[in-house]
Parts: C-alpha cells; structure tokens; sequence
C-alpha cells in the first residue's frame, strides 16, 4: 500500500477534464453514463476508500479538442472548486492535419493556472509514444515537442506530471483496445494506478492481471488489420476531414459532483494480488 504523505491536503472534491482518454472510452460499462468508466472513474473510487463523502465529477467528452476543453469545461470546473483536478488535452488537436503547438500548450498553461488559482491540485499529462502504432508514429515528432513544452509549465507552475510518454510498459497491445487508439480495461487500471503514484496517495490498488498475448499468424494480422482500417480507421480519417466529432451531441458523463459510493467498487478488485503481473519501475 501507498502511503499518503504527512501533511497532504485532503481532497473532498475532485474534477476530471479532457477528451475521450479521461471520459474512459475504451473501458466499456453499459450501466454508467455515456457507457464507459475509465481510469479517472477508478481513481475516484479509491480516493473513496481514503474518505467516502469524496465527491467526483467527470467533464470530459470524447473528440474535445482544447478549445472545447478551455471554453466548455474550464469554467464548468472553476464553478465546482475541486481540491484536485486531472486534465489531459490536446492530443485531439495533435492528430488534426495541422496545429499549432505553442497556441494550444499556451491555452493549457493558462487553464492550469486559472485552476491553480482557484485553489486546486492540478494533476497533467504528456502524450504516449506510441511509436507501435501507425498513427503515433507518424506523429511521433509533433508528440515531442508538444510534451516538452508540457513539461516546461508543469515545472513552472508547479503541477503533478504523470509522464506517460516515458512509461514504456504500456507498450504492450493488451493494455490497449481493439481501435489501437484508447486504454483497454487493463489499461485504464494501470493508469488509475500510476496517477495516484504520481499523487503519493494512500490505496489499495494492484497492477491488473494480462490476459495471454495473442499469437497471430501472417495472414491473420494482415486480416485484423483489414478490419481495423475498415472498422476505425476510415471512420475516424472521415470525421478529421469533415471536422466532425465521436463527442458531438454527448454531454459530460458527471457534470456536477456524484457519490463516488454508488459508482461500484474501486479499481483493486479485479485486480488484487497481481503486484508480479508487470515491472512499471
């Protein structure tokens, strides 16, 4: 177990921001709202296990781009005047056919700040590298620059960096779904796992149980390629062109605070006693 360090505030209330990665898509759950839980969802719930009257709420929809995020969720949040807030944006802009980096991080810092300033522990993201993906890879240079100027705010504004471009051990195909684009169920526990690491807060979490690695022959790879490409692919290249969204008409999964209680249980049952599964460092 995690110990809390000595000192660390208490958080009562605690807001999720961001695209489809924090909304949890990827981690299927017909019997919550938008039909996901996530790993922001299963971080909630062990910080229920520390204090049960925690209130959680989730603004993310999926396909945000950051001006959806600033404009849509910022305010939204400030309003809710979290102890703790997790924002992860910006990687819907990255895989736009253009960007501007230095415009969107500039707008990130902002938000970060306007948070900070409103009294929360703010908690970022860099992006993955993803470089066994065919689309990360060929983005691989835009993703670099943009996580460094990440980690320059968080420097200077002194926020909590959960560093996923260095965490090499989610490069494992398992902890991915079947779009190769968002966290699998697996994926979603380890993460829910390494932000409270990064937080140094007390739980009782467990890194989550593989199931076996698939073995595919030639043709069968080239097969689920083919359906993939024709499944998600297509799709996903059309909406880019189009310039619209998986989240347009969607509303934020908990846009004011809930009972973390009645969210089901934390992320550590369905993985306790599987500390073995994985070396995360």
């Amino acid at each position: 177990m995690n110990a809390t360090p000595a000192g660390t505030p208490r958080i009562n209330r605690y807001v999720a921001l961001g695209d489809s990665f924090t909304e949890g898509v990827g981690d299927d759950d017909p019997t919550r709202p938008n039909g996901v839980r996530g790993w922001a969802d299963r971080v909630a719930s062990a910080l229920a296990a520390i204090d049960a009257d925690i209130g959680y709420a989730n603004l993310a929809i999926r396909g945000r781009l950051m001006g959806g995020v600033v404009d849509e969720q910022l305010p939204r949040a400030l309003s809710l005047r979290p102890d703790l807030v997790t924002i992860s944006a910006g990687g819907n802009d990255i895989l736009r056919p253009s960007v501007d980096l230095d415009d969107i991080v500039a707008r990130y810092a902002d938000m970060v700040a306007a948070l900070r300033d409103n009294g929360a522990r703010v908690l970022v993201f860099t992006a993955f590298d993803g470089t066994w993906n065919p689309i990360y890879r060929m983005l691989r240079g835009r993703m670099a620059i943009y996580n460094e100027l990440i980690r320059e705010f968080a420097d200077d504004l002194g926020v909590e960096l959960v560093d996923f471009w260095r965490m090499d051990h989610f490069a494992d195909p398992r902890l991915w779904s079947w779009d190769r684009l968002h966290l699998s169920p697996a994926g979603h526990e380890l993460m829910a796992f390494e932000v409270l690491r990064v937080l140094g807060l007390e739980h009782t979490l467990r890194l989550p149980p593989l199931p076996p690695a698939e073995s595919l022959t030639d043709s069968e790879r080239r097969t689920a390629d083919l359906r993939w490409t024709k499944d998600f692919l297509a799709p996903w290249v059309l909406r880019r062109i189009t310039g619209t969204s998986s989240g347009d008409c969607m509303e934020p999964k908990y846009p004011a605070y809930v009972d973390v209680g009645e969210l089901g249980h934390g992320a550590s049952e369905s993985a306790r006693g599987a500390a073995a599964t994985m070396n995360v460092g």
